[in-house]
């Protein structure tokens, strides 16, 4: 077979582009191309997140999500750094309400010292050092981490990596052969030894496409963002967080500063009716009806439906929004909060029902698979990069 690159990347988010840019250091001989089916790159996950770049504190250690993170979070401040992107390291508040959640902020304390993380437990006094408007009864402040600016990460990692970029086409085919595989877009064929799925939304149909059953579906989980108008901008200093409810997969609703000056609230995370359904009106039948046929989630429905419905009704009303935000921001006022663009999170689930709680790759013969990458990956774009890639040069090797 004629080739047109030795591997090709499906994704132009930025895990598809960093995984190309670690290609290019790890063997810089090795040709790529990147296929992104939207008309510029960054258009999903990487350009709708909060900017943060997190610590590690909340996963699980020994976890992917907690090694990547806190080596990544690092290696991307250095990375920003280094090529003159615009990030700042702000720290960061989480925020117990009541004496209920103390035990859980202790948790936390521990883990992010088991991380290695610089974690100081404040109490109310503490707090009103760092955030005079914001109520609780005590806090963790954790120093490492910052926000930036990920589409413009994105942009460097393309262009540091040589790769050749297309865009505008997205996969409707993939043919594997013994000796490789052949991917037809709407645009065009490419040609390649390895195929790269990091398609994020897209990641489970592009496994089944190229023959791989990867035992998981992706289920999108819109987050759903206000933002504070600018007089009241001034309320929030930094970065703020609530403690994690561990009967619900998702972090809740908390106050990022962004570089522009800007404070963003949220978000919610309700059910998306697209893959790529950033608002209630848009819906796809197809794509919700294949959600609604896997076993998973309606397992996962029945697991987290009373907090789903708590998700769902701040979705809808905005006063309910806004009693949720003044738990931990009591000055806010409903007219101080402000639409803002809303994410839509690729959250891979198991036919049981549970949300894949970690980093999760597959492969087969010339195929390698990045089937659960949401938040921190972001983050911890650059050791995902450096494992995605290893595993596409060990598949060109075999």
């Amino acid at each position: 077979m004629r080739y047109d690159c030795e591997v090709v990347v499906v994704g132009g988010g930025i895990v598809g582009l960093s995984t190309a840019y670690a290609i290019s250091r790890a063997a810089p001989g090795v040709s790529v191309i990147v296929l992104e089916k939207e008309p510029a790159l960054a258009q999903h996950q990487t350009g709708h997140n909060s900017g943060v770049i997190h610590s590690g504190l909340y996963y699980k250690p020994g976890s992917l999500k907690a090694r990547y993170a806190v080596e990544g979070g690092q290696e991307l401040v250095e990375f920003c750094r280094e090529h003159g992107l615009p990030y700042e390291v702000t720290g960061k508040l989480v925020v117990a309400t009541d004496s209920a959640e103390l035990p859980r902020l202790h948790a936390l304390a521990q883990r992010g010292r088991e991380h290695g993380l610089v974690v100081r437990e404040l109490g109310a006094a503490g707090i009103a050092e760092y955030e005079p408007e914001v109520a609780g009864v005590a806090a963790l402040h954790v120093a490492s981490t910052g926000i930036c600016d990920y589409p413009a990460v994105a942009a460097a990692y393309a262009k540091l990596s040589g790769a050749e970029i297309r865009t505008g086409g997205a996969v409707r085919t993939v043919t594997r052969r013994g000796d490789g595989v052949t991917v037809a877009t709407t645009l065009a064929e490419v040609r390649a030894k390895v195929l790269v799925n990091c398609a994020g939304l897209r990641s489970d149909e592009i496994a089944r496409l190229a023959g791989d059953e990867p035992g998981v579906r992706i289920i999108p989980f819109r987050g759903e963002y206000l933002e504070l108008a600018p007089a009241a901008r001034s309320l929030v200093r930094g970065l703020v967080y609530p403690v994690p409810d561990p009967a619900f997969p998702f972090l809740g609703v908390h106050l990022t500063r962004d570089l522009h000056g800007g404070v963003h609230v949220g978000p919610n995370a309700v059910p998306a009716l697209a893959r790529e359904g950033y608002d209630w009106r848009t819906v796809r039948p197809r794509e919700l009806a294949g959600t609604l046929g896997w076993g998973g989630a309606w397992r996962l429905a029945a697991r987290h439906w009373r907090a789903e419905a708590v998700e769902v009704r701040r979705s809808l009303s905005r006063r309910v929004f806004t009693r949720e935000v003044q738990r931990l921001l009591p000055a806010v006022r409903q007219d101080d909060l402000l639409p803002a663009p809303a994410g839509v999170r690729a959250q891979a689930v198991a036919r049981d029902g549970s949300l894949l709680d970690d980093f999760a790759f597959a492969q087969a013969p010339r195929t390698v698979h990045v089937l659960n990458a949401p938040s921190p990956a972001a983050t911890a774009s650059l050791p995902i990069g450096r494992e995605v890639a290893r595993r596409a040069l060990d598949a060109l090797r075999a």
